[in-house]
């Protein structure tokens, strides 16, 4: 199948007899980058699996809402951003019970994922983007991974530019400072 632009997808999501066609475009197009940035939010694969799938139904359902006023990018990013962020709000409100992998860091945890393909660096960057405040791990790794701008950042997180900046700027911090503790 050919790619499609934003453009194109958006065309086919704004008629009812071309919405599926659309959606399914809309799913080959950004599923990857979607999965990944779920991914690096909720760090497991199988919980980046489950929250993109309801992502992806909650676009669905939301199709009709789609006004075409910000890219369809955007507009998919911003749903399984906040269906990430809720996920990982639940799990902290709502702890299993302890198990080893609670006694084991997350980058051992990470280093121990079949499906994590990183070094030992990587799963320590992880473990320390992972004890950042929601909104600067966000924005962390909105910037640094995929590297958003901040425009579109803000467009994604209903955030000022300004105020995105500062939190990349806490967030690199905190980071540089995490390395220099474990070094």
């Amino acid at each position: 199948m050919e790619s499609m632009d934003d453009k194109q997808i958006q065309q086919l999501l704004q008629s009812p007899g071309t919405l599926r066609r659309g959606f399914e475009a809309m799913v080959r197009q950004y599923g990857e980058q979607l999965y990944w940035q779920v991914r690096r939010i909720v760090l497991t694969h199988d919980d980046a699996n489950d929250v993109v799938q309801n992502a992806l139904l909650k676009a669905w359902n939301a199709i009709d809402t789609f006004k075409g006023e910000s890219k369809v990018q955007t507009w998919l990013s911003r749903i399984a951003i906040n269906e990430a962020l809720d996920f990982t709000r639940r799990q902290k409100s709502h702890p299993t019970l302890s198990t080893d992998d609670d006694q084991l860091g997350l980058a051992n945890q990470l280093m121990a994922d079949r499906y994590f393909d990183g070094d030992e660096t990587e799963a320590q960057l992880q473990e320390a983007i992972a004890q950042l405040p929601d909104v600067q791990r966000t924005v962390f790794q909105l910037r640094y991974y995929d590297e958003m701008k901040y425009s579109e950042i803000s467009k994604v997180l209903g955030t000022s530019e300004g105020a995105l900046k500062a939190s990349y700027h806490i967030a690199v911090k905190k980071i540089t400072e995490f390395f220099h503790k474990h070094d």
